[in-house]
């Protein structure tokens, strides 16, 4: 069977990754809004019913409004938004995040797609979390660097006008009232929001996440192997991940800490750094916030839906 699928939304900068990884595919029909359409509620409600599967790629109130002009029981969403990503009746797009959560995904009726920023450190707090190493209470930090194609049409133009006057480094959401913080704490298990301070880099995609331990308060030390043996543990017994773990190993530096590495593919890589003797550690991810980060996950979390090859399109 041929599912309908309709990009509500597809001109932006997730909508038009998910259409390109779409294209070609035999097991999908695409539908579209004329352009002089876009804005035409009645249109809209019109292919949104038509769809097996709405992906929504749209800021937060429009997205709710397009869930809104839903009216069936059957068409079935992914929302790229951050509208519904701690509401209780939507599952959480991120497969990995739990040995179940894919299955979740795959039988749910609305999805949310993951933020860009929050994938990192849940994958890598979370099971430290639920192996006891952390406690829920821990007072997490995290800095990230993002590519510019992260602010979306706006900051693309002002990036990409502003040439080699543009920063390097912007740091950004200094009021720590980020919208993503909701998510990062519910679905990393911590008890408290951590504090996130995200950058801007001057490249146009991808991402990486540092979460920094002091561990030396803690009653039970963890070691960085500890640390390590947990994540891995947690990723490898789940199956099709697209979330790799490097080997332990202690270094001063590496060249797979780059951002740009794993751009226009659905990976995510993360690793682990420590110091034993000094009770530090800090777990590091590196992803494509338009892959993994976005069109990936989308891509992902539709051939779940559909219960096709999860590699479909992301190859």
């Amino acid at each position: 069977m041929v599912a309908k699928i309709f990009i509500d939304g597809e001109d932006g900068t997730t909508g038009l990754q998910i259409r390109e990884r779409l294209a070609g595919r035999r097991d999908l029909e695409m539908i579209s809004i004329d352009q002089d359409k876009r804005k035409d509620l009645d249109e809209r409600a019109r292919l949104l019913n038509a769809a097996d599967i709405a992906i929504l790629c749209l800021p937060d109130d429009v997205a709710k409004q397009s869930v809104s002009l839903i009216d069936n029981g059957t068409t079935r969403v992914i929302d790229a938004s951050s509208a519904f990503r701690v509401h209780g009746d939507w599952a959480y797009g991120f497969a990995e995040m739990d040995k179940g959560q894919g299955e979740v995904i795959a039988k749910a009726r609305f999805v949310s797609n993951p933020g860009c920023y929050p994938q990192g450190p849940i994958a890598m707090l979370r099971p430290l979390i639920e192996a006891g190493l952390l406690p829920a209470a821990y007072p997490v930090s995290i800095n990230a660097i993002s590519g510019y194609s992260g602010g979306g049409k706006a900051m693309i133009a002002d990036y990409e006008a502003a040439g080699a006057a543009a920063s390097h480094y912007a740091p950004y959401g200094l009021t720590f009232m980020h919208k993503h913080v909701p998510e990062m704490t519910a679905y990393t298990k911590l008890a408290n929001p951590p504090l996130f301070v995200p950058a801007v880099g001057d490249y146009a995609q991808g991402m990486i996440t540092f979460v920094p331990l002091q561990l030396g308060h803690l009653g039970v030390v963890p070691s960085g192997a500890e640390l390590h043996a947990a994540i891995a543990d947690h990723f490898a017994a789940i199956p099709d991940s697209f979330v790799e773990v490097a080997p332990y190993v202690e270094i001063a530096r590496s060249d797979e800490l780059d951002p740009q590495i794993y751009n226009d593919s659905n990976i995510m890589k993360l690793h682990i750094f420590a110091n034993d003797a000094r009770a530090q550690a800090v777990l590091v991810a590196v992803y494509d916030n338009l892959g993994k980060g976005a069109s990936g996950a989308a891509v992902q979390n539709l051939n779940l839906m559909l219960g096709v090859d999860l590699r479909t399109g992301l190859a």
